[in-house]
């Protein structure tokens, strides 16, 4: 049966009329009873994202757990309330030489919200994963369109929402499942009803829902995460006295899930003096690493199309090429290159989906200035420097703070904490609106938009802006905040 997308929308928009003003609590009790469905299907859930993305049931287990713990992160936050940034400017009618009017700011759901699947996270980057959950969590409904890698996981948890809406007694149009290719998903973003797109995915795919969303009679924001290299930034002292555990954690990091990690760290810089004892503990640590199912055949013919390609570039020195035995196994790759060649080449800056690294070998800390000059926005970057290397470093610091929406000084950039200050997203081409994130709880901010009543009569104000504030949440009045 062919898919109405004008009754879907309609649907939507009508549930959205509802579902804007539902109280706050009961909000919470729905986005609490979404975990408590989907926890209720596990035992079918589990195997069948496992089969279907090529990923281990632990995998699958582990992510769950974290699509769970995000759900009651989005239940805590607007049961509590403050995210609407209420925000009251009390009048003063004596005020010369004009009255002060009463002027009172909130941030208020958009409407109908688009969400498009990610394929390498069958549950916490789709169907009930953090876009759907932060759209709903602000009051907008949600139109979800499938990932065609894990349809029936996306059936399952769309089932187990849906079981959801109807113990709330809400409106069946909060969130429709609809499946279907590039042209469904076009309609979708050139439907006059829709409010805004989230996605995560591709560079090409999230560019061509941008442009196509921006070329609207009334044009509409799209959050597309569309992944980096994810460059870390290694320096002497530091690689010198952990090189072995760096080199290590770097390749954890590297081949974790394949490689098939947005924060897949696809790039580092190494000084000259440490090149040959990183690469070859990199290369003796990956040596190890066994070749590996990808998500689907797709993902993988497309991962060894780019390392094809770079294999015929002659600035590239191989320490491990990946030679596949099977097109849907994933194999890491390592390559050098001298850092006056990575700056000749914006191509070097290009992600490789998949469990490939460029190693950039530099001489001296200007060259790496340069680097940061030259560097695209990136979802994180990363500093490994004892605390007296840093010091030295606030030029080059201050520089990476502008080209990422993360920056770590320890650890690795795989394994997003799921929080309330955590950041996923950054300036282009990482994402298209380096404002936005995609993990944690200002994620339900890209879905809604400020409104002002000026001089409303207290009968009509929302909850959140009445004198006697009912909600009991934090706001800021007269300047001051106060609960």
């Amino acid at each position: 049966m062919p898919i109405d997308l004008d009754h879907i929308l309609e649907r939507a928009q009508e549930a959205f009329l509802f579902f804007k003003n539902v109280q706050p609590k009961e909000k919470s009790a729905f986005i609490r009873q979404i975990a408590k469905q989907i926890d209720a299907i596990r035992t079918e859930l589990i195997p069948v994202a496992s089969k279907e993305s090529n990923l281990p049931e632990g995998r699958i287990t582990g992510e769950l757990g974290r699509t769970l713990g995000q759900i009651g992160l989005f239940a805590n936050l607007v049961e509590e309330g403050s995210w609407v940034e209420a925000t009251i400017d009390l009048p003063d009618p004596s005020r010369q030489p004009a009255p002060k009017p009463d002027v009172r700011r909130m941030i208020t759901p958009l409407g109908p919200v688009a969400v498009f699947g990610a394929s390498n996270f069958p549950l916490a980057f789709s169907t009930a994963g953090g876009d759907t959950l932060s759209a709903l969590a602000a009051g907008c409904p949600v139109i979800y369109k499938a990932h065609p890698a894990h349809p029936e996981t996306s059936k399952l948890v769309a089932g187990a929402i849906k079981k959801a809406i109807e113990v709330s007694a809400l409106p069946e149009g909060i969130f429709q499942h609809v499946e279907g290719g590039i042209e469904m998903g076009q309609n979708l973003v050139n439907h006059p009803l829709l409010r805004a797109v989230a996605f995560t995915g591709s560079h090409q795919g999230g560019k061509s829902l941008f442009d196509l969303a921006n070329k609207r009679e009334h044009p509409i924001p799209v959050y597309a995460e569309m992944g980096s290299v994810n460059p870390v930034f290694t320096f002497p002292q530091k690689l010198g006295k952990n090189l072995e555990a760096l080199a290590k954690s770097f390749v954890g990091s590297l081949t974790m899930g394949v490689g098939q990690f947005c924060t897949n760290p696809g790039l580092i810089f190494v000084h000259k003096d440490q090149e040959k004892e990183f690469s070859d503990a990199v290369k003796a640590e990956l040596e190890d690493i066994a070749a590996a199912p990808m998500l689907h055949e797709g993902i993988a013919q497309s991962y060894y199309d780019s390392l094809q390609y770079l294999q015929t570039r002659n600035e590239l020195d191989w320490v491990k090429v990946a030679k596949p035995k099977h097109l849907i196994n994933g194999s890491a790759a390592l390559a050098k290159i001298k850092i006056k060649d990575w700056l000749k080449d914006d191509h070097f800056q290009k992600e490789v989906f998949g469990a490939f690294a460029l190693m950039v070998v530099y001489h001296n800390n200007d060259e790496l200035l340069e680097v940061a000059h030259k560097l695209q926005g990136q979802l994180t970057c990363t500093i490994w420097a004892e605390d007296d290397e840093l010091k030295d470093q606030l030029f080059l610091i201050n520089l990476l703070e502008e080209k990422c929406g993360r920056l770590l000084f320890k650890g690795v950039p795989t394994g997003v904490e799921v929080g309330y200050a955590m950041q996923h997203g950054g300036p282009y081409p990482s994402t298209t609106d380096s404002r936005g994130t995609s993990v944690g709880a200002y994620a339900i901010k890209r879905f809604a938009r400020p409104i002002a009543f000026q001089d409303m009569p207290e009968s009509l104000l929302p909850d959140a802006l009445r004198d006697d504030n009912p909600l009991g949440i934090w706001r800021l009045v007269d300047g001051k905040y106060t609960q």
